[in-house]
């Protein structure tokens, strides 16, 4: 079996371990890189569903498939089992959000795409709406020879984000509401009247809406993440597999009352 193969339909790309050694991650899952760490392999997983899929959303366009942790995983696992059999004398271990391995930088790395203004990496096909994931392998695997660029200067994610969270030296977390609507406790003021505004109970996507990079961005070749869209949540739905599970189910109804009281 292929390379091409084993990851087809999805894009994928190859960094040099070392080049990202000095930049890992501090997580209790770095216990699980190979010794004698060879190659980052980046896999990403586009989840744009199309407009059409979004009627009636009120939470950002990542949180309306299923949790991807729970899918894109699957994925990589299952990669990771053909790598194996493909290379038995190598290890091959695959890692999804808690990963030591700076995932932005990797992809950027590995030549798929560019760093955003909004700190988010950007494909030239699928945009900014994909998951990063990676298999780190003691197998060398040539890196891409193209170096890390960014998106360009038009800066319209800057003007456009809600919270003046992006600026020269990247984003600032405590003004990103997308960060902000994830925090426990009470929301300021401000955070929900904003929230209020947008109709989103959890994330923002301004950003990446208003980004040349995804004015025709394809559509997700994965089905699961069509099989199990549900863009409208309610207090009833229940959070068990879905994006916004991992900070219970009090944050989320927090939210969906911010945002119900605007209407």
């Amino acid at each position: 079996m292929t390379l091409d193969e084993i990851f087809s339909p999805l894009p994928y790309g190859f960094s040099s371990f070392d080049a990202l050694k000095d930049r890992l991650v501090p997580c209790r899952a770095a216990s699980r890189l190979p010794a004698h760490a060879k190659t980052v392999i980046t896999v990403l997983f586009p989840y744009y569903l199309g407009e059409e899929n979004y009627a009636g959303r009120n939470v950002s366009r990542y949180a309306v498939p299923a949790d991807y942790h729970l899918i894109a995983g699957r994925y990589l696992q299952e990669m990771a089992r053909r790598l194996r059999e493909a290379y038995p004398e190598n290890v091959f271990e695959p890692f999804i959000d808690n990963s030591p391995i700076p995932e932005v930088r990797a992809a950027v790395n590995a030549g798929l795409g560019v760093l955003g203004r909004n700190s988010l990496f950007i494909h030239p096909v699928y945009g900014s709406w994909v998951f990063l994931g990676e298999i780190v392998t003691d197998r060398y695997f040539a890196p891409a020879e193209k170096k890390p660029s960014s998106c360009g200067d038009c800066g319209a994610c800057e003007k456009a984000c809600p919270g003046g969270a992006i600026g020269k030296n990247g984003v600032d977390p405590e003004k990103c509401l997308s960060y902000l609507s994830q925090k426990k406790g009470e929301l300021s003021a401000e955070t929900g009247e904003k929230m209020k505004t947008l109709g989103c109970a959890w994330g923002c996507d301004v950003c990446q809406s208003v980004c040349p990079h995804n004015q025709n961005a394809a559509k997700t070749p994965i089905p699961e993440f069509y099989e199990t869209a549900a863009p409208h949540v309610t207090p009833d739905t229940p959070v068990e597999g879905r994006a916004f599970a991992w900070r219970g189910k009090k944050v989320i109804e927090r939210n969906l009352k911010a945002v119900e009281e605007r209407n």
